[in-house]
């Protein structure tokens, strides 16, 4: 499970933005956006650098907070 934190992400475009860009991934499974605390948490084992880019390439800047 991987932790992100994706501060920019503030509305329900931009949840569904996220959840397709992560979805697309062949190893995320499990999306789950939280908009209040604007973290997603992605089960499965997609490498965090592949998450991170994924989301940075539609415009959210991201970043790790957990890993395991």
């Amino acid at each position: 499970m991987t932790l992100l934190s994706v501060p920019d992400m503030s509305c329900g475009h931009c949840k569904a933005s996220v959840e397709a860009a992560l979805a697309a991934l062949p190893d995320a499974r499990g999306v789950a956006v939280d908009l209040a605390t604007r973290q997603v948490r992605v089960a499965g084992p997609a490498a965090p650098e592949a998450l991170v880019k994924a989301l940075e390439g539609i415009g959210f800047p991201a970043r790790v907070i957990a890993d395991t």
